[in-house]
């Protein structure tokens, strides 16, 4: 009963009473409760039921009901929970074949290991040669359940298994054939329209038996070889080939907490087994005799790539499969990524000991590789806006293309440096590369040219793409991984230099100033206190004070001017109390590249405060330009991401009224160096006095599934940063934060009747409503 009441809320619970001979009329409530009595809202029924009901009557009874109601399906329908109150009562009865109820009985002993080998007992004669069909069948059986869950053979495709067997004889089922090992499998069936499937009794008795097998010689390695090339047809069902990409390609997540390049292991399940118990190259035969099995799929010939490359250090034979895949898969940009990979890796493991061409040489391969992959990507990207449209996928941007090219230039850079370090020079662009041949001691390395002169600028784009990527927006499915801001930054200073060459006018010498400093984008300003370089925004200021007041003063560097001046303020730190509001309007509106940060600071410096009588009466047209600013630069880019907030409103004044989210980070964790990984979309953050503190309450009010925020009189609709809050109308408070697209409400809490001031309606009155977007 206790599990019952556990599942409540995700499962229809209900207990039978009824006789075991009404299995029509109990059919009929459950397929009712199943529909909950209307064919748009189904969900699984969990039944609990005692051990007197046949359950074969009660499972044909329930299908033919369902197909009477011609119900589609393709959830469960119906989860029966046998009570059963002890073995004795099952062996009163079943009598002896209770003794091969395997669930219930490893349930009963608390899975106890002796239990299991108990079972398994008659394996242990097993003899790697001359193994009978049966006996390779089972050793299939055992290394499919026990790596792939839910996993099962087709009872045709056993039969058709076992007529080789010649000693075995006359129209018998799978079960009876497979005597002495028939109580360790079960045949079952989901209804009479499907075929009987055949699968071990246990998940723990097919992970032993595997185990035993493999003392026995009878390798993990052999039996996933054999059962490719002896038990698959040529055409293999769509079921089992999914079974057999999990066993081969299916990666589940890591479960010591390391970081590296993704949260997944390297390999499946077996393939690492294989790799611990037996050898690497072992690994490879198998994924090498699946790829070429199965010749369309892209899969097999993906992960034997990523072995021979990671584990092998074969790169050539890692090149081959990589191309294999793409040949198979040339439109998707995860498959290409692995030719980079290669590439990378290969250049990686040269370390300091090749000629610098080589070097170059395998750069430039890496290098097209993820170019190659970035356009995929971004086709990919674009498809999905409008072919996902009805169904609402989220599906992301692949950013590994541009990742990995940083990579690869890191490396390259500081394999080439520590040859020569004429290089760094040439990389950071101090001489041209034609000047310098001499001291590189290589004249035929001018062929490179146009790779190596090309390689800065390319740096510095793919450094912004990061920084707008991270700074105004997140993952929503996973937290993104510190290292890649890490690693890009590290990438990006390298090539920028540390130094400030003399021979440039002032201007050229400033903007290469804020390129080291990391702070040449509004997203590089906007991210000074998360990579914890607050010690330099004073630096950051003036230098965007001198180009904003300079001969060629841009909208944008005024624009960064302020937004540094409140990064400062965000420090505790004097800054100046300008009006900047009336002088930002004075300015022309830049070019779209940079309009969503504009219209974000117009508005900004527009927001109401609380001694104004009335908001700015164009506060409407602002949050409509910052909305649809953000729609043209960044919604694409973002599409699938949670838009992370950049400040918050607190109850100072001026620029100290906006209070950075790092600021409120710090103040959570209790921790300045801690990375940035709140999750601001569960919202637990708010629930800290301090944080709350430092924050400014706003009133509003809930109306048609949308929120508002209320000055005197005025309403300006916001976006909710839950949706989930809406569901009820009513006065609400709420912390007001902003994003790259506008005003978002944080923790919205409902007001209590005795807390809610009624504001009497006003002829003049302005209502304004911003269009939320999904």
């Amino acid at each position: 009963m206790q599990v019952l009441w556990d599942m409540r809320k995700t499962l229809r619970c209900a207990v039978l009473m009824g006789s075991p001979l009404e299995c029509t009329k109990i059919a009929k409530e459950v397929v009712h409760l199943f529909t909950g009595g209307s064919k748009d809202d189904l969900n699984t029924v969990l039944l609990l039921i005692n051990e007197e009901f046949i359950l074969e009557h009660l499972q044909d009874s329930i299908m033919t009901e369902i197909e009477e109601q011609q119900i589609d399906i393709d959830i469960p329908v119906v989860i029966l929970f046998i009570c059963v109150r002890s073995d004795h009562a099952l062996s009163q009865k079943y009598g002896a074949k209770a003794s091969q109820f395997h669930g219930f009985n490893i349930l009963h002993s608390n899975f106890s290991r002796d239990y299991i080998q108990e079972a398994c007992a008659v394996l242990n004669m097993v003899e790697r040669k001359k193994k009978p069909l049966k006996t390779q069948l089972l050793s299939f059986l055992s290394l499919l359940n026990a790596y792939v869950p839910g996993s099962y053979l087709l009872e045709s495709d056993c039969l058709d298994f076992l007529r080789h067997d010649n000693s075995l004889q006359g129209d018998l089922s799978v079960v009876t054939r497979k005597q002495p090992f028939s109580h360790l499998i079960i045949s079952f069936q989901h209804d009479k329209r499907c075929e009987k499937r055949i699968r071990m009794a246990h998940p723990m008795i097919a992970k032993h038996c595997t185990e035993l097998l493999a003392i026995a010689g009878v390798a993990r390695s052999d039996t996933a070889r054999d059962f490719l090339l002896q038990f698959c047809p040529d055409e293999v069902s769509p079921c089992l080939l999914g079974f057999i990409k999990d066993l081969l390609t299916k990666r589940e997540h890591k479960k010591d907490g390391s970081i590296e390049d993704s949260d997944l292991e390297k390999f499946s399940t077996l393939i690492l087994h294989i790799n611990e118990v037996e050898d690497k190259n072992q690994s490879a035969l198998v994924l090498k005799v699946a790829s070429e099995k199965f010749d369309k799929n892209s899969l097999f010939p993906q992960a034997l790539a990523r072995l021979c490359y990671g584990e092998l250090e074969d790169f050539k034979e890692a090149e081959f499969w990589a191309k294999k895949a793409i040949e198979r898969d040339p439109k998707k940009s995860f498959i290409a990524d692995t030719l980079g990979q290669v590439h990378k890796n290969h250049l990686r493991n040269k370390r300091f000991s090749i000629e610098p061409r080589e070097l170059l040489q395998l750069a430039q391969k890496a290098i097209e590789a993820f170019e190659h992959e970035e356009k995929l990507a971004e086709e990919e990207h674009r498809k999905s806006l409008t072919e996902d449209e009805k169904s609402k996928v989220l599906w992301g941007l692949n950013t590994r293309g541009q990742f990995g090219f940083l990579q690869v230039c890191n490396i390259l850079f500081d394999l080439l440096v520590f040859q020569n370090e004429t290089w760094k020079e040439v990389l950071t662009k101090s001489v041209p590369m034609g000047s310098v041949l001499e001291s590189l001691g290589d004249t035929k390395l001018f062929r490179f040219r146009d790779l190596v002169e090309n390689l800065r600028e390319k740096v510095e784009k793919k450094m912004e793409f990061f920084d707008n990527f991270l700074t105004y927006s997140q993952s929503v499915l996973r937290k993104d991984k510190a290292y890649v801001s890490r690693e890009a930054s590290a990438c990006y200073k390298k090539y920028v230099g540390d130094s400030v060459p003399e021979h440039n006018d002032r201007l050229q010498q400033t903007f290469q100033k804020l390129k080291q400093k990391l702070a040449i984008t509004s997203a590089g300003v906007l991210s000074c206190l998360d990579r914890t370089c607050t010690s330099h925004i004073e630096y950051i200021i003036e230098w965007w004070r001198e180009i904003s007041q300079g001969n060629n003063s841009t909208t944008e560097a005024f624009v960064n001017f302020i937004l540094a001046q409140i990064m400062l303020s965000n420090k505790n730190k004097a800054i100046s109390s300008s009006d900047y509001k009336n002088a930002l309007k004075l300015k022309k509106p830049p070019s779209s590249v940079t309009q969503a940060e504009y219209h974000l600071l117009s508005l900004l410096l527009s927001w109401p405060t609380n001694d104004e009588d009335k908001p700015a009466p164009h506060l409407y047209q602002l949050i409509k330009n910052a909305s649809h600013a953000y729609e043209r630069e960044y919604k694409t880019m973002f599409r699938s991401r949670y838009l992370r907030p950049l400040f918050f409103l607190g109850p100072g004044i001026s620029l100290k009224r906006f209070v950075h989210r790092r600021v409120l980070e710090i103040l959570w964790t209790k921790d300045a160096l801690q990375e940035s990984n709140t999750n601001w979309k569960n919202e637990s953050i708010f629930r800290d006095s301090i944080v709350e503190e430092h924050l400014l309450k706003v009133e509003g009010v809930v109306r048609n599934y949308g929120v508002y925020a209320r000055f005197r009189g005025t309403e300006v609709e916001v976006d909710a940063n839950r949706r989930d809050c809406l569901c009820r109308s009513g006065h609400v408070s709420f912390y007001l934060g902003f994003t790259i697209k506008g005003p978002v409400a944080f923790s919205i809490r409902r007001k209590l009747l005795c807390d809610v001031i009624h504001v009497p309606s006003v002829g003049q009155d302005k209502y304004f409503t911003l269009q939320t977007s999904s």
